[in-house]
Parts: structure tokens; sequence; C-alpha cells
């Protein structure tokens, strides 16, 4: 028995991997290339502080968390507040992120804009209302797409120099170079580069068209999600898929499919979605969660899940996982499923 191909998921409903940037990777290489920018009056800044991007003032009520911590209500657009590089006075890193594809109000496109990671101190300086500093969990889906892009990738670069400080090889000093694309090792000249890990989330089905979904050790006993784990080396996505759900479910799963990818810089993934299927040969209540990682598991029908949504909590709007749900249920996890 084989499945159809599963069709991917729409851009739209994967809010991280949505963009309007050219990275402009050519211009990296230039030594003087922040005196150039420098140069330019149109250039901006995105100000980065314990991993919030600083907001404008109307996209404060966009960026207060709902109820469940993921995702914002719904009170309106937000945007990044970028500065005119005279704003911001210093930065423990400075990268490069690109050329804006699009026009807004305040900034024409091809506007280069540059991400500055703030301390403690410039970021007071610059903005103390702390309501004004935004998480990407909870204010990607009120982002544009351009903003949505820019914020992701200056979120992952950052969590990348945060990381890479010292050479793997040897322990000594990396310096920045490339625009903030490369570090360099002082002892051995040795370069390092921005780096993402693969993670595999799968929606699997049984027989009667049931999701399965199972709560982490890590969460709440509430919160339910898809399985994931992340791709081991010398592994394929569709290896990994019957790996993690034989690790995680105890079950066995065939015809692994993708639908789509999202970058999660929580703090250096790439979500990739996949679908499978419970093996003909696997009773749906054989289910055995590992108990460490994965405490229980359920399986649900649409109905079953639209009569739950009291009793438990399910991720986020602007997680992949919620996306592929909703390609699985048929619509917005807030309506009922469709007769």
């Amino acid at each position: 028995m084989s499945s159809a191909p599963a069709s991917a998921l729409p851009l739209a409903a994967l809010p991280l991997s949505r963009h309007a940037t050219d990275r402009d990777h050519a211009a990296r290489s230039r030594p003087a290339l922040f005196d150039e920018l420098w140069g330019e009056p149109s250039t901006r800044v995105l100000a980065l502080w314990k991993g919030r991007a600083l907001l404008t003032p109307a996209s404060v009520a966009a960026a207060t968390p709902a109820a469940d911590g993921w995702s914002a209500p719904d009170a309106g657009p937000a945007a990044l507040d970028l500065l005119p590089v005279e704003r911001v006075t210093s930065a423990l890193i400075r990268v490069y992120l690109g050329r804006t594809l699009v026009a807004t109000e305040t900034e024409p496109a091809g506007t280069a804009v540059v991400l500055e990671v703030l301390t403690d101190a410039a970021a007071q300086e610059l903005e103390p209302d702390e309501a004004r500093w935004g998480n990407l969990r909870t204010v990607a889906t009120a982002l544009s797409d351009r903003d949505a892009g820019l914020f992701t990738e200056a979120l992952a670069m950052a969590n990348w120099h945060a990381t890479h400080t010292h050479c793997p090889r040897c322990g000594t000093p990396t310096v920045v170079e490339q625009a903030g694309w490369v570090r360099r090792c002082l002892e051995d000249g040795s370069e390092v580069f921005p780096r993402t890990d693969p993670a595999v989330i799968v929606t699997v089905l049984d027989a009667d068209d049931r999701l399965l979904l199972g709560s982490n050790a890590m969460w709440e006993n509430s919160r339910y999600s898809l399985l994931a784990g992340f791709v081991e080396p010398g592994e394929s996505f569709e290896a990994a898929v019957a790996r993690e759900m034989l690790e995680e479910a105890g079950i066995r799963v065939v015809d692994a499919r993708y639908k789509g990818s999202q970058p999660w810089p929580f703090p250096a993934s790439v979500m990739v979605g996949m679908t499978a299927r419970l093996a003909d040969d696997q009773e749906a209540s054989a289910l055995d969660p590992d108990g460490e990682e994965i405490l229980d598991l359920r399986w649900f029908s649409r109905e079953q899940l639209w009569e739950a949504r009291e009793q438990i909590i399910l991720p986020g709007r602007s997680s992949i996982a919620r996306a592929l749900i909703e390609d699985w249920y048929g619509g917005p996890l807030d309506e009922p499923p469709a007769p």
C-alpha cells in the first residue's frame, strides 16, 4: 500500500520561512564594507538584546504574549524599529544582513540592514521600556515578510556568534570577519562558518487518519505536539523519521515524505516537516513512550482534537508544528473541523 505524494506546505503557513531581503553575500568580503554602509544615510540597524529585537511603539500590543506564551493575540501588525546608524552607540557583534527587496513607509527597497547585538547598558540607553523588545516566537506571525526574515536571520547569527567565540580545534579566541559571517582562529588561521542543525518533525497518521501527538518531559503535562528529533550524522531525513518514531514512540512508520521546512533559531535549527504513516503490521495501541523525553502519546481524530481544545495546549502559531497539524486538520485549530 502506497500513499499519494504529500503536498508542500504553503510558505504563508511558515512564518519564519518568509523573507524579503537579498543577503548580498558578495559584499561580505569587502574589508571596508561597514565604513561604506555607514556612509549611506539610508543604512539601518536592527538592534538585538537578549534575543529580542526592538519593535516600533505601535507594536507593543502584538508583542504581548498570549496565555500560552507562544503567540501574540490578535492585536494587529508589528514591525521592527530599524534605526539610523547614529542611534546605536555600541555593540558586541555586528553582522551585515543584506538589502531589503521591498519598500515600506519608512525604508526604500535596497535599504542596507546591519544587526547589532547590544550590551545591557547599550540596550537600556537606547530603549529602557522592555515592552518594546519583542520575542520572535511571540511576534513572528504579526510581522511582515521582510521583518520576519530579518529577525530570524539576525537571531540565528547572534546565537551562532555567542557559541563560537573560541576555535573548536585549539580553543584560541576567534575574530569576526567577512561582515560577521566568518570567525577566524588567531592561532592557526582556520575559519569557522555558521551552521544549522537539521531536525525532523513528523505528522504520523494511523489507518484511521488519526494524528499522533506527544507530551514532552520538558513541558507542562497538558502541552502536546508532533514528535521531532535531530538528524544524526550520516543520516537522511527519511531515516531520521523512522529512527525517531521508534525511539520516542516505539512504533515503525513508513512512507516518510517531505512537506516543508522552517528555520528555528532557538538556538540554531531548521525544522524539516515530514509526514509518515503507521506501518501496516503495527497496532495503533502499541504506543510506547520512551519515558525520558516523551511521557505521553495519544492518537487524535479531528473531532477529538477539537473536543480536547480546552484540556490541551497545542503548538504556537509561529511553529511549523502548528502548520503541519492545521494542514492535517483542514483549517485553523480555533475553528471546528469541516464535516
